[in-house]
């Protein structure tokens, strides 16, 4: 899920490089949910009866995801507007004990607490399983939207190795098994 208003955008890439090495590691169906396209159907949505059919199906992929990657650029010390919009569509337990990673991008390192000031307690509320490890990445660790940081690599593996045992057991339950890379970049 990406919560980017620009595309291409970092928090665009950064999402597409954790998805692509978690669908080199696990047997998963990858569904991206970009926020930025939903339109006015989603947009001006002040509830979830009010959604479009298109903005309804996304809210919903992200529901019935085994794993979601929640991504979003940092505005002003938080995520976008647009992604909390799109999480107050999301009914309030239907993420309940699934797991979540957490991803970010933003300006300067500084910003790099949004995963654990401002994403957290936000799918806290969910009560979600979020990864112990969340991913920043700082436009240091880009060229465009190409990211150089070796850590960054370092750190992807890590979080998917924290989620390993649960998404081994979700791919055993369900032979339909898939992750939403859901992002408002």
């Amino acid at each position: 899920m990406n919560g980017s208003y620009s595309a291409p955008s970092k928090t665009g890439a950064l999402l597409e490089l954790v998805t692509t090495t978690l669908a080199d590691h696990f047997d998963l169906d990858v569904t991206r949910v970009e926020v930025s396209t939903l339109g006015p159907g989603f947009t001006s949505a002040l509830e979830r009866t009010a959604l479009s059919p298109e903005a309804l199906a996304a809210v919903e992929a992200v529901e019935q995801a085994d794993l979601v990657v929640a991504g979003t650029p940092v505005f002003r010390g938080s995520y976008t507007g647009l992604f909390k919009h799109f999480f107050d569509m999301v009914d309030q337990y239907a993420l309940a004990n699934h797991p979540v990673l957490l991803v970010a991008t933003g300006g300067g390192e500084r910003h790099a607490l949004v995963l654990e000031h401002q994403l957290r307690p936000l799918f806290g509320f969910f009560q979600a399983a979020t990864a112990p490890v969340g991913i920043y990445a700082s436009t240091g660790d880009f060229d465009g939207t190409t990211i150089l940081n070796p850590k960054i690599y370092s750190r992807i593996d890590t979080a998917l190795g924290d989620l390993k045992p649960r998404l081994q057991a979700a791919i055993a339950a369900d032979t339909d098994a898939h992750a939403v890379a859901a992002t408002a970049a």
